[in-house]
């Protein structure tokens, strides 16, 4: 399972990633996490946040659009799309996305919140829909690679790229191109690259193929757009320059950066910028950049500052830093600091790598760096803080263990947890950035026990010790490999076993290098020493200072790496498993040796489990074997332990003198490595089958036995002599033995495995190789067998009869895959199975019904509505703030603006989302063909039809009395063409024809009159431009008294006014 895609929560500082298995996390502050899961375990191509709405867009693979509730953690809406979706973008402040295809159309999409569904919205720009507004020929095959919307614009102006290098700046009010880039043959200016060359040269971009955009600059007037061949291009789209004179010349307003100069280079997948919070300018910041570099360099992720010059023509490379990556590259985002608004001043950058591991590189650390003169470094990121750390350090085993309500355990452990601080990072000093999220009250209650634990021992000799209670784990403690002010060999060796006694309140921890420490978890034990025991002596060693879990005592007996840990006697006694097949007998309260057991044979094979059975009725055990088949006689209220080594042999001996019961080692018949050994206490006759009643279904999708699907296992049962048979109250006295192998399980009674008989109660035939198994009781009572096969498949049996309850596979009900070693990370209690793969930990109920973790009542909240309203109070105060700031001089400053003649390009233009909606509703282009229609019913004004300084004909058509009849006010229109004539045209006759147009006089006095009209014509041209002057003149001298007003104005006070 690796990660593969990473967003933000700009108010709630959360991130999220996505893995390639369908599932989605979510993380916040101090450990809160969440983690939806897709029906479909497909990943995901496209992950976004709607800004504070507490909703994720997520895109699949199959082009499913899905909406995911963060509230209420479910799947809100789903939409398939028709087509394969390229390029994807939210806008901001709204629930519009915009979404790019493969055949080249963007389309809208909307999210009702109250209705809970995606709709596609009718408007649309196809490849065909721009061939008339770009002014050329558009190619229609070419797919949508990316959309951005600009900043400021609340989403009405978008950049638009394609796979082909066309770039296309669209306004969704106007329905119009505000700037075409790429495609064609350009001049590019002051080409940079990392020794920052001054070259200017010809670059031909037909078919340079788009491959990452983004913007580079607070206004949105500077593009950045990487390019599969390893190029950066920054495109200004603030320059006006229609298409086709862009086409007809060069265009100056793009500038080349490489970052290397060799001919083979990697593509430029990731581009990111963040603005110099140093500089006053719009344009001067960081460019992050992953790709563009040489074919086979090393995998960096590279830091650019960049510097432009004042016309935006040139820019300046004055700092580069190759991070080099902890892992292969995933993705990476920028998360502005905690107080920042009004735009991304001060951003720190993530980084996820594979396998799913988030670095943290602050931007103090990054502006350090880019002041050195080297340019690849290597720096040390913050990672992120796991709840349950599993990789660094790495974890090798884990213990769950339940606890009693209210007992001594429970308040001991309290007592430790209350001296931990909350919302502590684990390196000191570091500062984690997110905060997102909020705990139930549940979970952060002072008063709350102590339910249940959950221990983990690391590589490193560690124990870490967290409450299990809620699903937000709290750390409890770490206890630290080496023995504090003592000098223990091998005591900071990995961890190789655990066991807790919540009787004592006892926890044992055992190592590689055969070193057993005893910790006394109790918070209030007032030792003051302990004592080091080896096999030649006994040293008492004073303890820390400090509130913090003391040890009881630090056994290093044998050089072989300890395997079992069992607690005896009430927690008195502890047995221990070494590799070598020896087991030592511990005495805790008194810190003592018992004894060691020697090898069975010649060739021992490692412990696997040790039990211990008291017992109660020695007589009634016994009875039936003859004096020669045991070895000494075993009092009553004595202790049996059973060993069990991995070739499947059973040693039983006396714990109290470790001498064998039977003298020979219980063994199969056949050859078989053992996993497990459980002494079930028989509360029930042998022939009682039927347990499915209080078993869990651990899925839906999971098959029974009767199902088709289900593996073929094979049982076979051998029934007790009748002397063993007779009598139900007897068989519930007996206790059964239950050995576990990776190829079967087999049920015995006691008394045959003492005997050294193999005579199974039932048997079970593995159709694969099982690697890990436990037992769990119901009302108090054994009832179940839950086993996992190195296939990853899993298993519920019923107890006694072995019988199949449920089939089902880790992959089906967590979406993991099996992997090496899963088993060792394994553990169980009161019917709660925990396991850990890769950087996640899951615990599982195998009882319907049962609800210890009281979810969802104590599940985070992922999303506040309260915080949420409070944030969008803020923002909208701060933009508020920033209007009756704005840089308009004085009162009349708003007016002013343009009279001098020159247009404000930065100005934004009021346009909200309401707006934006009601284009969104309807096609694009509608608005433009009613225009056009209105438009071509004005007749043109030809330059003839003027007339200037002429008086008007005292006669009139009759529509003018009409219309001054009526008194009404002529119109501009009427005014400048008079009043438009309502009579229809008719045919005329050859002879009104001759006597309109001919004229009396020769040829000579028509060409007469031609030439007057022509000598009229100048002098109307010539009054025109004389009365265009006057009109200039008089703006500029109304410009200029405007000018002094609003500087008289602005020296005068507000009283003065």
């Amino acid at each position: 399972m690796f990660a593969k895609r990473l967003l933000q929560k700009a108010v709630h500082h959360s991130q999220v990633k996505e893995r390639r298995d369908g599932r989605i996390k979510v993380m916040g502050g101090d450990g809160i996490e969440g983690l939806l899961i897709s029906p479909k375990q497909l990943p995901y191509k496209y992950l976004e946040f709607i800004e504070n709405q507490g909703f994720i867009i997520g895109i699949s693979n199959d082009n499913d659009i899905q909406v995911w509730n963060l509230e209420s953690r479910f799947l809100a809406s789903c939409l398939q799309w028709e087509s394969n979706i390229t390029a994807f973008s939210v806008i901001s402040g709204s629930h519009f996305m915009y979404i790019g295809d493969e055949y080249g159309s963007m389309s809208v999409v909307k999210y009702d919140a109250d209705d809970g569904k995606l709709s596609r919205l009718p408007y649309n720009i196809s490849s065909n829909s721009l061939n008339e507004a770009a002014g050329f020929s558009f190619p229609d095959d070419q797919p949508v690679v990316g959309i951005l919307p600009q900043p400021h614009f609340s989403g009405n102006r978008v950049i638009i790229a394609y796979a082909n290098g066309l770039i296309i700046l669209w306004d969704v009010s106007e329905a119009q191109i505000i700037f075409i880039g790429g495609g064609k043959d350009l001049q590019l200016k002051d080409a940079v690259d990392s020794d920052v060359q001054d070259d200017t040269f010809e670059q031909h971009l037909q078919d340079k193929e788009i491959s990452a955009i983004c913007w580079a600059s607070t206004d949105g007037s500077i593009l950045a757009v990487g390019y599969i061949d390893g190029d950066i291009l920054f495109w200004n789209t603030s320059s006006v320059a229609s298409s086709k004179g862009e086409r007809n010349g060069k265009n100056k307003n793009v500038v080349k950066l490489q970052l290397s100069s060799a001919e083979r280079r990697l593509p430029v997948i990731v581009l990111q910028w963040s603005s110099n919070n140093q500089s006053r300018n719009d344009y001067n910041g960081q460019l992050f950049i992953y790709g563009g570099d040489e074919i086979g360099s090393e995998e960096v992720l590279t830091v650019l500052s960049l510097e432009w010059s004042s016309g935006m023509e040139t820019v300046r490379c004055v700092g580069r830093v190759d991070l080099t990556l902890s892992g292969s590259f995933a993705d990476m985002i920028l998360l502005p600091n905690a107080g920042v608004t009004g735009g991304n001043l001060k951003a720190d950058l993530f980084v996820l790598t594979n396998p799913g591991q988030l670095h943290l590189y602050e931007d103090s650390i990054l502006s350090a760096l880019l002041s050195e003169q080297e340019r690849k470094q290597f720096a040390c990121p913050v990672e992120l803080p796991m709840v349950i750390p599993t990789a660094d350090p790495s974890m090798t085993v884990a213990k769950f263990s339940v606890l009693p309500t209210g007992g001594n355990p429970s308040k001991g452990l309290s007592e430790l947890a209350s001296l931990m601080k909350p919302g502590s990072t684990p390196t000191p000093g570091t500062r984690w950035p997110l905060t997102g999220g909020v705990p139930t009250q549940l979970s952060v209650a002072k008063d709350n026990s102590i339910d249940s634990v959950y221990i983990a021992g690391y590589q490193d000799g560690s124990v870490r010790i967290w409450d299990a209670s809620y699903p937000i784990l709290r750390p409890i403690c770490v206890l630290e490999g080496e023995v504090q002010g003592t000098n223990v060999p091998g005591s900071s060796a990995p961890v190789t076993t655990l066991n807790f006694c919540w009787l004592t309140s006892s926890l044992a921890v055992g190592n590689e290098c055969g070193v057993v420490r005893i910790y006394d978890l109790n918070g209030s034990s007032g030792k003051t020493s302990f004592n080091y025991v080896t096999e030649t002596k006994c040293e008492v060693q004073s303890l820390p200072q400090g509130k913090r879990p003391q040890y009881k005592a630090v056994f290093s007996l044998l050089k072989s790496p300890v395997l079992a840990l069992q607690f005896g006697n009430c927690g008195a006694k502890l047995a221990v498993g070494f590799v070598f097949g020896r087991v030592a007998v511990l005495d805790v309260n008194l810190s003592s040796i018992l004894f060691i057991t020697d090898p069975v044979s010649s060739s021992p094979s490692p412990i696997v489990s040790v039990s211990w059975f008291e017992l109660k009725n020695s007589h009634s055990l016994l009875k039936g074997l003859k004096h020669s088949e045991t070895e000494v006689a075993v009092k009553p209220e004595e202790e049996i332990m059973f060993i069990l080594t991995k070739d499947a042999k059973i040693i039983s001996i006396n714990g109290g003198d470790s001498k064998m019961i039977h003298p020979h080692a219980w063994h199969l018949k056949t050859e078989e490595a053992a996993l497990s050994m459980y002494i079930i206490e028989s509360s029930f006759p042998v022939s009682e089958l039927n347990c499915e009643k209080q078993l869990e279904e651990s899925s839906k999708d999971t098959t029974t036995k009767s199902e088709p699907g289900v593996d073929a296992t094979s049982t076979e049962t051998e029934h007790l002599y009748p002397s063993e048979t007779a009598s139900s109250q007897e068989h519930s006295l007996d206790a059964l033995i239950l050995l576990c192998c990776e190829k079967s399980l087999r049920l015995y009674s006691m008394k045959s495995v003492i005997q050294g008989k193999d005579k199974t109660i039932h048997k079970v035939k593995h159709a694969k190789p099982c690697c890990w198994t436990t037992t769990f009781k119901k009302d108090g009572r054994v009832c179940g067998l839950f086993l996992l096969f190195q296939t990853g498949d899993v298993e519920i049996r019923s107890l006694p009869d072995l019988e199949l309850v449920k089939a089902s596979s880790i992959i089906s009900i967590l979406k993991w895959n099996y992997k090496a070693n899963m088993d060792k990370l394994m553990t169980s209690d009161n019917a709660k199975v925990t396991l850990a793969s890769g950087c996640e930990v899951a615990f599982i109920s195998l009882l319907a019904g049962e609800n210890d973790f009281r979810i969802p009542e104590a599940l985070p909240c992922l999303h506040d509505r309260v915080l949420a309203a409070a944030a969008d109070a803020a923002f909208n105060f701060s933009s508020n703030q920033k209007k009756k700031q704005g840089p308009a001089p004085g009162i009349l400053g708003g007016i002013v603006k343009g009279l001098k003649g020159k247009v404000n390009t930065s100005a934004t233009p009021e346009f909200n989302i309401t707006d934006l909606e009601r284009k969104f509703l309807k096609p694009p282009f509608t608005d433009t063909a009613e225009n056009v229609i209105n438009k071509q019913e004005e007749v043109e004004l030809d330059i003839d039809d003027i007339e200037i300084d002429e008086t008007q004909p005292v006669t009139s058509s009759s529509s003018h009395e009409v219309v001054k009849t009526k008194g009404e006010k002529e119109t501009d229109r009427e005014k400048l063409l008079g009043a438009p004539d309502d009579s229809k045209p008719r045919l005329r006759t050859p002879q009104e024809i001759i006597a309109k147009y001919r004229k009396a006089d020769d040829a000579s006095s028509a060409a007469a009159h031609a030439r007057n009209k022509l000598v009229e014509r100048q002098e109307r041209l010539e009054r025109i431009s004389r009365r265009t002057e006057e009109l200039q003149s008089g703006a500029e001298n109304f410009a200029s008294l405007a000018d002094e007003l609003v500087k008289a104005m602005e020296n005068r006070k507000w009283w003065q006014i």
